[in-house]
């Protein structure tokens, strides 16, 4: 059995489920799959003296869950002031507008299709529902419209995606793009770094308790791949099916076709810059 210790991040054993830090609750949504991992993880945020929470991605259209979460945070004595997204895609999002009927909140987001009522989300807002500090913090890459949110009382960053408790993300070309992401990881590092973040409250997996060992290994294993990608391409192989053939042949290839997301990403990064 592996260390969790020695694992990039330090992931913490444990349920998922339940309290993570003194100002966020996790429902692990049952979605699980090899791409979801153990499921979307939908957080709950809330002072710990206030009657208020924010909820941040309520996860898939499945009401069972969307009830627990609204249950979770009536049984310590709150309600619902808020919904947040870190970005669109179904896992996170599609039960956002029935949660929002259940609760009565607004949904902000970056993408303005995905919003109920007339604000959004974006760089240097800060969320104060209930006396919370929650710091937008936009982090594209994964997707064009993926955001993380800063909580400095509790030293942690929720990052949706962009940072997962477990293996590493998709850049989900072509909306996602990977100079954007590489300029999250950084901007990511530099929360560890200068704002004294060390946690990771990630949208799936387990949370991470050396974020700072999270980003470096994110930043690490993605120079890795681009390099097995150049390298791929000089070998011969033009197509993004041949090169996640050559590079990713230890993967399960039921993750080929998000691996192949990931590679014409970084084609496309190659080609930007005259490196193919």
């Amino acid at each position: 059995m592996t260390d969790a210790a020695a694992l990039p991040g330090r992931p913490r054993g444990g349920v998922l489920s339940g309290p993570a830090t003194t100002r966020t609750v996790n429902v692990l949504a049952p979605n699980a799959s090899a791409m979801t991992l153990d499921g979307t993880n939908t957080w709950i945020v809330a002072e710990p003296d206030s009657d208020l929470a924010v909820v941040i991605d309520p996860g898939p259209l499945d009401d069972i869950h969307l009830r627990a979460v609204v249950d979770t945070v009536e049984r310590a004595g709150r309600r619902v002031g808020l919904t947040l997204l870190t970005h669109g895609h179904p896992d996170h999002a599609e039960g956002a507008a029935r949660f929002a009927g259940l609760t009565r909140t607004k949904v902000r987001a970056l993408d303005a299709a995905l919003r109920l009522g007339d604000e959004g989300l974006a760089a240097g807002d800060v969320i104060t529902t209930g006396g919370l500090e929650l710091r937008v913090v936009p982090t594209p890459g994964h997707t064009a419209d993926s955001l993380s949110f800063h909580l400095p009382a509790d030293r942690a960053v929720l990052t949706g995606d962009t940072v997962l408790g477990r293996g590493t993300t998709v850049v989900a070309h072509p909306d996602g793009r990977l100079g954007d992401y590489l300029d999250t990881l950084r901007r990511l590092r530099s929360l560890t770094v200068d704002d004294g973040v060390h946690t990771v409250l990630p949208g799936h997996g387990p949370v991470l308790e050396d974020a700072q060992g999270a980003v470096e290994f994110y930043l690490a294993h993605r120079a890795n791949r681009l390099a097995q990608v150049e390298t791929a391409v000089e070998a011969g192989h033009r197509t993004p099916a041949e090169v996640v053939a050559a590079v990713y042949a230890d993967v399960d290839r039921s993750l080929w076709p998000a691996a192949e997301l990931s590679v014409r990403a970084q084609l496309e990064y190659l080609t930007e810059h005259g490196l193919i």
